[in-house]
């Protein structure tokens, strides 16, 4: 990369974290708050942490929101990126989606042979170095650029990503100011106090602000992912150069970033149980949205799960990041969950029907 073009990426970044704390002064007063963490009497179902009364009201009109998901152009998110976008086009205009546009935010600086096949948008990475091998903070600085250069029609953007397989027509979850979110098992702020009061003071309220959430999936509205993703990126970059911080979180850090980010600008999320299920470890489908393949599923030809140790039977997007998933896939043998069937029917169905699979 030039200098001149490093310098100007710098300047951009820059500017961005100047607006990034002019915003924080009155985001508090900006964005609907406190709704609580418990359930609202007569208003939320099993598969919320908490939801506002006036759910059925704000439901009553269309809500369009734009999906984006960021990536590289590297094979291993190539193919992932082709499946996700299948499933998004067979769902996207049937009964129940308030499903929009899609742009794939590719940020490695310059187009790849998927340009025609998925809309997509080109972004810089961060400069050289900036990310010290952690690839995934290029995720908040991909957004900060395509937010401020992109004509995004929606009010709304649904942030996923390329391991997502969507199920079923997705709404919008979201509630007028109040984004929609996934709780993670595996991020608790509240472990992490101690660390996490270095980003976030005491004077911004309890630590339980943070949400325990990463930035997908996330539906959020525009204006607020406007304010919210500069801040995660300064977040972010900020976790990965303190080394404490860089060995309690590991990869997940950059989720770290998005819930402590969001927190800062007073946002708080309605969290959705049932936004999507990421099997092995969810083994029932029920009313989800989406699957996450994030991790490997090792079964013994008995159906017994083996985590940790390469089964007789195995389905692991990490086998194939040299390699594009081959078509027909051996479905999984009996007693194996019903998502991670699901799962590989669907993985199957798209590498079937998609033009020119084995020559991408």
């Amino acid at each position: 990369m030039a200098l001149s073009r490093i310098f100007l990426l710098l300047c951009l970044f820059l500017v961005a974290s100047v607006l990034t704390y002019q915003s924080l002064s009155v985001a508090r007063s900006s964005v609907v708050r406190n709704f609580g963490r418990s359930r609202a009497a007569g208003a939320a179902s099993s598969a919320l942490v908490s939801m506002p009364r006036d759910f059925a009201k704000a439901r009553r009109r269309e809500r369009r929101f734009h999906t984006a998901v960021t990536a590289t152009s590297a094979l291993y998110n190539r193919w992932q990126c082709r499946i996700m976008y299948y499933w998004y086009k067979k769902f996207k205009d049937e009964a129940g989606s308030e499903m929009g546009g899609f742009t794939r935010v590719l940020h490695s600086g310059k187009p790849d042979n998927l340009m025609d096949e998925i809309p997509t948008f080109v972004v810089d990475p961060l400069p050289p170095g900036m990310d010290k091998g952690y690839v995934v903070l290029n995720r908040p600085w991909a957004f900060v650029q395509w937010l401020q250069k992109a004509n995004i029609e929606e009010e709304y953007i649904f942030m996923a990503e390329p391991d997502h397989v969507i199920l079923r027509p997705i709404p919008n979850l979201a509630i007028d100011d109040m984004p929609a979110a996934y709780p993670f098992f595996y991020i608790t702020p509240k472990s992490h106090e101690k660390l996490l009061r270095r980003y976030f003071p005491e004077d911004r309220g309890p630590i339980t602000n943070i949400d325990p959430i990463g930035n997908s999936p996330v539906i959020i509205k525009k204006s607020h992912l406007l304010r919210v993703a500069p801040t995660w990126a300064n977040v972010s970059l900020q976790l990965k150069n303190d080394p404490a911080a860089d060995k309690a979180f590991g990869w997940v850090l950059e989720m770290y970033g998005y819930a402590v980010a969001s927190a800062l600008h007073g946002i708080q999320h309605i969290l959705h149980k049932n936004f999507m299920v990421q099997p092995p470890w969810d083994g029932k489908l029920g009313e989800v949205y989406m699957i996450h393949y994030t991790y490997g599923c090792d079964y013994t030809m008995k159906g017994e799960l083996t985590y940790g140790k390469v089964g007789e039977w195995r389905f692991d997007k990490r086998s194939y990041t040299q390699k594009v998933m081959p078509q027909n896939l051996t479905l999984p043998p009996p007693g194996v969950p019903e998502t991670v069937v699901r799962l590989v029917q669907m993985v199957n169905e798209a590498t079937a029907n998609l033009p020119n699979w084995t020559m991408q």
